[in-house]
């Protein structure tokens, strides 16, 4: 189901832990799945946890749990926008109705052209950076402000050009 290459990537992962623990590498196994899928499908998340030999429903309760995992396809550009209590008092809720509307989407929704899908998330752990949002699982944005979310779409959609 995954390539020989993740496979490799989720041993080296499953290394990290003592031999009777291998399912420590859940986390890092479900990120390296989606990574080469494109989103954790059933089917994929039943062949992780059979690879770490753990029950499949251990595992929807990570993939469920962290904002991190989709468990269906996304856009090209997953945003995921801080609605905690620090980053909502900053701004976030403001700055998120302001990405709803120059998306014309809402939460977990994706854009008709597929380039962008907003989610809500929790603690990124960034407060004194509020309002935050998470691009892509990968990259930390901070101060979101609707003046700096324009910035960065236009710089989302400027890269897909090139």
């Amino acid at each position: 189901m995954l390539s020989d290459q993740s496979l490799k990537k989720i041993d080296a992962e499953v290394a990290k832990y003592p031999v009777d623990r291998k399912q420590s590498a859940i986390m890092a196994a479900l990120a390296l799945a989606q990574e080469e899928k494109g989103h954790l499908s059933t089917e994929v998340m039943d062949f992780v946890a059979g690879y770490l030999g753990m029950p499949s429903i251990a595992v929807y309760e990570v993939a469920t749990f962290y904002a991190m995992y989709d468990l269906a396809p996304v856009g090209k550009h997953k945003l995921c926008v801080c609605t905690n209590l620090p980053c909502a008092l900053s701004g976030a809720v403001e700055s998120a109705e302001h990405l709803k509307k120059k998306l014309g989407i809402d939460w977990n929704e994706t854009t008709p052209d597929g380039r962008f899908t907003l989610k809500q998330g929790e603690c990124f752990g960034a407060c004194g950076d509020a309002p935050v949002m998470l691009v892509n699982n990968k990259t930390m944005t901070s101060f979101m402000t609707p003046d700096a979310i324009d910035k960065l779409i236009d710089k989302l959609l400027a890269e897909q050009q090139k």
